[in-house]
């Protein structure tokens, strides 16, 4: 379902809209359709890929890896789970920010995710103003490395210091007023 082609000559100055580009993993669809237009409506370019090895293909087609801003991806698919797609992208694209979207929650998982970099993590079917506001805190992430940094700062010192497990969020915040 990924077409290259069509983006081909934007690969070495990012999206072709202000917000950025997303890229949505998801085997059904109905759930990539309802993603890429929410989030076109929302200004961002959006490419489509129908399983995980269709996404690493994509991001690793041509001479240059293709410009992403943000992948959001579904777990239980065929070829190339999104397990080991999210594993794939922490390795050689740390940068990029990751968004769990999952039809099947499950809260360990969740927790688990979110404690090794994941941005969020989404039950399907998401409503579309917090699929919206879910990619533009990633894309916030991505443009203030500081903050994450400040942010993790405050997590092991506020562990190390009152043995205290901030959340992340609370960690957000007090990196902010530092």
């Amino acid at each position: 379902m990924f077409t290259l082609a069509k983006y081909e000559s934007d690969l070495l100055f990012g999206a072709l809209t202000g917000n950025g580009r997303v890229l949505v993993v998801d085997d059904e669809p109905a759930v990539r359709s309802v993603v890429r237009m929410t989030l076109e409506k929302a200004g961002y370019d959006v490419l489509e890929a129908e399983n995980g090895e269709e996404a690493i293909e994509a991001i690793n087609a041509g001479e240059n890896p293709l410009v992403l801003d943000c992948v959001i991806c579904d777990l239980r698919m065929p070829k190339i789970n999104g397990i080991d797609v999210i594993t794939y992208f922490q390795k050689e694209y740390s940068h990029v920010p990751l968004i769990v979207l999952t039809g099947y929650p499950d809260t360990n998982m969740a927790v688990s995710f979110m404690r090794h970099g994941v941005t969020d993590y989404l039950v399907k079917p998401v409503e579309a103003e917090i699929l919206k506001a879910t990619v533009a805190k990633a894309m916030e992430r991505r443009e203030s490395p500081v903050l994450i940094h400040r942010s993790l700062s405050v997590l092991e010192a506020g562990h190390a210091l009152f043995g205290h497990h901030w959340t992340r969020v609370e960690a957000e915040g007090l990196a902010l007023l530092a």
